[in-house]
């Protein structure tokens, strides 16, 4: 009997809030190496900017020989650059750490890839110049509102030291997949930090701003900083270079299963190098078995691999996926406990049975 009269069955994003919004993939439903709009993670602090022109400039200022306004003409008229890479929330996996910690209870879907392209930064830097004195470099974004710990209003601004500003793989981004960036991911402009969690890839750029100092904005120094004492803020240091992990998409945990052979799939990435290999263990970690990887390694995108297990035996299973990047970082048993809950890559973990 045909099955055509089956309506379409599709993923939505799991809703976390919805002013601001924040959505999570629902992450097993991502296939191969490219995340579709539709099922794009959305991680924000404020409502949508209000964008009351289809004009649209991007001035850099600051400790600059010239200052200059681009319009978006100009910046699609550049040679343009191409980039497939990770974008992953910092929050990633924060509902997983122990003890708990306060923050958006992201699980394991605040990640996407996607194929970006843009001008290089450096590109239209080069039509400014800097001075010597300038250290780094500030992003503003159209998005503003306030914050929990203030009733002022804020704009949400970083900014990159100038080595990784001037990096010819960070770039001002204009398409997203072929297409134009979609509004709700930063269009018309968004700064792309490859190898960066996510919140250095500044929405809706609205200036750019050269400086001589540390930027000590709210979302650079009280956010996005790690707090690894309870207590105290000693000890912390910026959130920058993404973590080296994994991440089990099937089967899904605590699922349900007939004995059989199954295929178990999953994800690695890093932001330093590559990855060099994903480890499955079932025997809560005192033996591996390497996983097969199927697609390329390339610097800034994830790498899918999958398992060939052979479940026969009746009963309850865990299993582990550990990912080792090229630069020798392997993810641990335990993630490093912060009071912001960044940076969650312990070694990822799934419970089945076999009934």
């Amino acid at each position: 009997m045909s099955n055509s009269h089956q309506p379409e069955v599709r993923p939505y994003l799991m809703t976390k809030t919805l002013v601001p919004e924040n959505q999570e993939t629902p992450i097993h439903f991502i296939n191969g190496d490219i995340v579709t709009n539709r099922l794009f993670f959305r991680r924000n602090h404020f409502p949508y900017p209000p964008f009351a022109s289809s004009f649209y400039f991007l001035p850099i200022e600051g400790l600059v020989h010239k200052p200059k306004v681009f319009s978006l003409q100009q910046i699609y008229s550049l040679p343009s650059k191409t980039i497939k890479l990770v974008l992953e929330c910092s929050g990633d996996k924060r509902e997983l750490f122990n003890p708990k910690v306060y923050g958006e209870q992201w699980g394991k879907g605040a990640i996407s890839q996607g194929i970006w392209k843009g001008v290089a930064l450096r590109s239209l830097l080069a039509y400014t110049g800097l001075l010597d004195t300038a250290k780094e470099i500030v992003f503003e974004g159209h998005d503003y509102g306030e914050r929990p710990d203030s009733n002022q209003l804020y704009r949400f601004s970083r900014s990159l030291p100038i080595e990784k500003a001037l990096d010819p793989d960070t770039i001002i981004a204009y398409e997203y997949n072929n297409q134009p960036i979609p509004f709700k991911h930063g269009f018309p402009l968004r700064l792309i930090v490859p190898g960066w969690y996510a919140m250095a890839s500044v929405k809706w750029v609205k200036k750019i701003i050269v400086i001589d100092k540390e930027f000590k904005g709210p979302f650079q120094s009280v956010d996005y900083v790690y707090y690894p004492n309870k207590g105290n803020d000693s000890g912390k240091f910026p959130v920058t270079t993404i973590n080296v992990n994994s991440t089990i998409k099937y089967p899904l945990n605590r699922k349900l299963l007939h004995s059989g052979v199954y295929e178990i799939t999953g994800i690695a990435w890093t932001g330093n190098g590559h990855i060099a290999k994903v480890e499955i263990s079932f025997d809560g970690g005192q033996t591996w078995d390497t996983c097969q990887l199927t697609s390329s390694s390339e610097k800034y995108a994830w790498v899918c691999w999958n398992y060939k297990w052979e479940a026969l035996k009746k009963g309850e299973y865990t299993i582990l996926s550990k990912a080792t990047d090229s630069k020798g970082n392997v993810q641990p048993l335990e993630p490093m406990w912060n009071r912001k809950g960044y940076g969650y890559n312990a070694i990822d973990r799934i419970k089945v049975k076999i009934e």
